[in-house]
Order: C-alpha cells, then structure tokens, then sequence
C-alpha cells in the first residue's frame, strides 16, 4: 500500500493578515463561548431575539412577492427575479431608498445604493475602491471596530488611529494632526471611518456641533467619510440624531454603510452602500460611485442574495419603509438594558469603592455597548479565568486599538440579555474584578 505525505504549506507563505493577532480575536472569543456554554455572556454584540418569529419569514416573502404582482411582474419575471443571479447592485434599492428617506431624511436615489452581503462587505467594497495606490491611507477612529481593522489588513491598506474626544468620536482636532502627518510622510489620508451613533465597541456618540466639525475638517483636509451606522435607531432618550450624510446634504463628502442585521435581523446578512459621488473617466464619462463599486462586487460575490433582499424587502412594505417607528420596542427593550448595567454597576461599585479598586465607566446615551476600566489585564486569559471561575464572560478591548492601548478595558453588551440576566452578570463580574484586582495586586 503506497502512502503520500502531505506537504503542508507555511503559514509565512500565505498572506501576512492571517498571522494577524487580530483576525485571532474573534476566533478566540467564540472558541471561549464554545467552551464556557453556561457563562453569562456580556460579549456577542447581536441583537435580542425576543421578536423573532420563524413563520415571519414567509409572511415577509409573501409580501414581498405579492409587491412584484402589484408592479405587474408576470409569473416568469417573478421566478427569474428569486432564482436566477440578480443585478448586481441588488434588487430593493427602491424600497431601501423610501426607507431612508422616511427614517433619517436622506433624498437617496436608487441608482446610487449597492445591496451588500452584510455591511462587511460593504467596508471591503468601499476601502479597496477609494484607497488606489500603496500610499493612500485610511484614519480610523480609536478604538475602532474591528471589523474594519480587519477589511484594511486584508486589502494591505495602513490605518492611522484618531483618538476619540472627550464628548465622543474622533476629535477634529486630532484628524487635522492625523491627516497632515500622513501627507508629511509622503502618503495620502484619503478617508476617515466613524460610527457616530453608540460606536462599537465604546458606545460613544457625537454632539450635532461635533459632527458638523468633523465635516469641516474633513473637507479641509480633503477627506471623505465612511459612516457606518448600524445602532442609530437605539437612543436611550426618544428622537433622532442627524446622520453625517443628511448633515453633509449634496456636498458628497460622505459614504454611508447601512446594515439590517440590528434594525431587521442579521441571519439575512443583507447590508448597503449609499455612494453618490459622481465618478469622472479619462474619456470624460460620468459614473456614480456606486457603479464602480458594483464592479468589484462583481467579481466577489457577484450579487447578493435575492432570497434574503426578498425577505428584508417584505419587512420593509410590512412596515411602510419605516423601521425607525417599528425598532420602537427594541429600543426600549435596549435602553432598559442599559439603564440597569449602568445602576448595577453603580450598587456594587459605589464611588468611595470605585476610587479604591480603580474602576470606571462610561454612560453611553444608547446602543448596545458600555466600556469599563478596571484595574488589572484585561486579555484573553483574564476573560477565560472570569468564564471558568465566575460564569461571565466579556469582550477584551485591547483589539479595538489599532495602535495599541485599552489593555484595561473590557465591553460590555447588553443588546441580548434580559433585565435578571445583566443584574445576575453584574454580581458575577463585581466578584471577579475584586478577585483579579487582588490577583494583580499580590503580584
């Protein structure tokens, strides 16, 4: 009997991102979830389930469908329309375009959205269309979600962190210092990535004021801004907050990245790109931005799901393309949420105690997440030994700092747990704190 041997490739032959320690940390948190089943769990920054219902998807699908007959699509059209590849720049930018309008204002033509799998694939789309040679350079804000940390590691793309001001999002201030020291070097800072509603992960929101700064820096320093706006809806207090791109009006400044995954449910992975800039060609041709990007779409995932527009398609009629007024209960259900982390961690740290363990917390106006300082490591292992001894488990900040930093920090997410469940969570984690703080302490 002949054996082969099987030669195995080296890790240092493949691409420099997958020796990454940040493409490992997603990884190792969900190995640790694996492994602890019945820890609490304040790290998954997924939406509650509590409205989720199965038969809901047919209803949508049907609405959808019925949708088609009224637009006199015939049997065949219909077929074709669920079964077969679809255009690539998606097959519900009409109705995701009357949803913009009626939730945040924003006069969107249809022509100008690309339907994307997930919002994921919308940052990958956009960096590797706006960043064209080696020396163009994307400044993020710090932290940072990592999933675009990760987008620019895969495509080699340098990032440059700004550091969040002290009323939340990047400080004008530092992006005018960020940009010029770029260009010093020789490269170009050619766009800025913020969450300006409860950023992932340090749940901060911009003051109107600061985000009409941000705008003017950015034209200034000749930036264009990716917005990313997945947590809007969930404000603590009712009312809504412009978006960049509404206060940016027709000026083209900004590029907005909308996700369902919160607002509808994450399971369809259906995401979108708003890209009106008009694009000029040598031959004097004008495109949109959008259409450039269907262009490298194509030649990715070549279209996104018609299945899954269909059933987000649905929701949205089912809704009268208003998802701001049908998130309503989530929004409750989620400031809820946070009000009780926020009065639990105040009953078991109290001020005087606050001060001697060295612990702190931010007060996030909305959304899913509250960072806290505490006063020993807060890695991988620290969040293991918290899962095994303790029950809980967390999110270690530190990955979220492209440059280095929040080694202290862990996230908390609040969006799919129940009232009980954080206020049991809180007990657990006050216990570990204390524990490791000694841990730290006796060296």
């Amino acid at each position: 009997m002949t054996t082969t041997t099987v030669t195995p490739l080296r890790l240092d032959d493949l691409h420099a991102s997958l020796a990454d320690p940040l493409l490992d940390a997603m990884t190792f948190l969900n190995e640790v979830t694996e492994r602890y089943p019945d820890a609490l769990s304040f790290a998954p920054g997924r939406p509650h389930e509590g409205s989720f219902e199965p038969e809901d998807v047919h209803t949508y699908l049907d609405t959808y469908l019925a949708h088609l007959a009224e637009r006199g699509l015939s049997g065949g059209a219909v077929r074709t329309a669920l079964f077969q590849y679809g255009p690539t720049k998606g097959i519900v930018a009409d109705l995701v375009a009357r949803t913009l309008a009626n939730d945040e204002g924003l006069d969107v033509a249809p022509e100008a959205l690309v339907l994307t799998v997930g919002a994921q694939e919308g940052m990958l789309l956009v960096l590797r269309a706006l960043c064209a040679t080696p020396e163009d350079v994307l400044l993020v804000s710090s932290p940072c979600y990592v999933g675009v940390t990760g987008a620019a590691r895969l495509l080699d793309l340098a990032t440059v962190p700004v550091p969040e001001g002290p009323g939340g999002g990047p400080d004008p201030d530092a992006v005018h210092e960020a940009a010029r020291a770029v260009r010093a070097s020789g490269r170009r800072p050619r766009a800025l990535y913020v969450v300006p509603d409860f950023a992932n992960p340090s749940g901060t929101s911009m003051p109107v004021a600061a985000r009409a700064g941000l705008l003017a820096t950015a034209a200034e320093e000749g930036l264009l801004v990716i917005e990313d706006n997945p947590y809007g809806f969930f404000a603590r207090e009712e009312g809504a907050r412009p978006t960049l791109k509404a206060l940016d009006g027709n000026r083209g400044r900004v590029v907005y990245l909308g996700s369902f995954a919160k607002t509808c449910f994450p399971g369809a992975r259906l995401g979108y790109v708003v890209a009106d800039q008009p694009v000029v060609a040598p031959d004097g041709r004008t495109t949109l931005l959008a259409d450039e990007l269907a262009k490298l779409k194509s030649m990715t995932t070549v279209n996104t799901p018609a299945l899954s527009q269909a059933v987000i398609g649905g929701m949205l009629l089912r809704h009268d393309c208003r998802l701001r007024a049908a998130n309503a209960p989530a929004r409750t259900h989620y400031a809820a949420n946070l009000a009780v982390l926020l009065r639990e961690l105040e009953r078991h740290f109290p001020a005087a105690e606050r001060e001697r363990l060295g612990v702190s917390w931010n007060e996030p106006a909305g959304g899913f997440f509250a960072v806290l300082e505490v006063p020993f490591t807060a890695d991988g292992a620290a969040m293991e030994r918290c899962a095994r001894d303790h029950g809980v488990l967390w999110t270690p900040m530190a990955p979220f700092y492209p440059a280095g930093g929040g080694e202290r920090r862990l996230r908390l997410s609040i969006s799919a747990l129940s009232g009980p469940r954080i206020e049991q969570g809180v007990t657990r984690l006050a216990a570990f704190i204390r524990s490791a703080r000694d841990r730290a302490a006796a060296g």
